[in-house]
């Protein structure tokens, strides 16, 4: 079976295109579906069907996708070993972080990292964590560097990096300002603005709150926490905030009994082999983990 051509079948599979998967293998759309043709005609099957722009998988191109994925994955993981035997620290490392993390948190590492191995070819990609997460169970990505997940599940390896307090906001003019100490049950009186639900932040803010009984009274959701910083600033809810996105326009005030935190770090396939690239960043992560856990905003190289 040629590696090229599962190459185009798991690209046009994630895309739900023949361009889009073009655009991806740097290919031009006939190419991608004549490698496709040549894998459906030795295969003797049908794996996608043709309908219109949209080509979703057939039965049998559902059966085949997760043991495709596997094998171009161990093919990439026998090439990293190869590699490493070199002992250089070079080439291409794949790595993707949540919009938070990258702005908060990556800047200085990885401008250490480049001018510490130059010769690494960094491909950085930004998803949401939880997708990260899949990212990296599916062998598509080497490293993630995101919010951790509560419950770590196979294959999944989990290094945890800095703890990040998250913070009860408010705008200043808001009802809660007027207070610094503020019960739990007290929030329950006021709309909230929480990361939208299946999140591993709003899963921890639930957690948080069940216990208690208290049921929140959730207005707004949203995908970036930059977006909840905004909402809360011109007044449409109370949140739960990193500190380091602290500034003038929010007032922060005390939790009663409470003090959230989540963990963030880095995930990566437990069962493939670390680039060298890889194990480099590891070990700078490493040395990054005994800073402090409350950095100031990041304000650019």
């Amino acid at each position: 079976m040629d590696i090229a051509a599962l190459q185009a079948f798991v690209a046009v599979a994630d895309t739900g295109s023949f361009s889009l998967a073009g655009e991806r293998l740097f290919l031009t759309q006939p190419a991608v579906s004549k490698r496709i043709s040549a894998l459906e005609s030795e295969l003797g099957v049908r794996l996608f069907d043709r309908l219109g722009r949209r080509v979703p998988l057939t039965e049998a191109g559902n059966t085949l996708l997760p043991r495709a994925r596997r094998v171009l994955a161990e093919l990439e993981d026998g090439k990293r070993a190869l590699h490493n035997l070199s002992g250089q620290v070079a080439g291409a490392l794949t790595l993707v972080t949540s919009h938070h993390v990258g702005l908060h948190r990556l800047p200085p590492v990885l401008r250490t990292f480049t001018a510490r191995y130059p010769q690494v070819q960094l491909d950085l990609r930004f998803m949401a964590s939880e997708a990260a997460c899949h990212a990296v169970a599916a062998g598509d990505v080497e490293l993630a560097i995101v919010t951790l997940p509560l419950r770590p599940e196979a294959p999944l390896s989990l290094r945890s990096v800095w703890t990040d307090r998250l913070l009860l906001v408010v705008q200043p003019g808001h009802p809660l300002a007027r207070q610094r100490r503020i019960s739990p049950f007290l929030l329950a009186e006021y709309a909230a603005i929480l990361p939208e639900y299946g999140t591993y932040t709003r899963e921890l803010i639930e957690r948080l709150f069940e216990p208690l009984g208290v049921r929140l009274r959730i207005a707004f959701s949203a995908n970036y926490l930059e977006t909840i910083k905004m909402m809360v600033s011109v007044g449409l809810g109370w949140s739960l905030l990193p500190r380091s996105m602290l500034d003038g326009q929010l007032v922060a005030l005390e939790l009663e009994g409470l003090s959230p935190s989540r963990e963030l770090g880095v995930v990566s396939h437990s069962g493939y082999t670390p680039s060298n690239a890889a194990r480099a960043l590891l070990e700078l992560l490493d040395e990054e983990r005994g800073s402090s856990i409350e950095p100031q905003p990041w304000r650019g190289y």
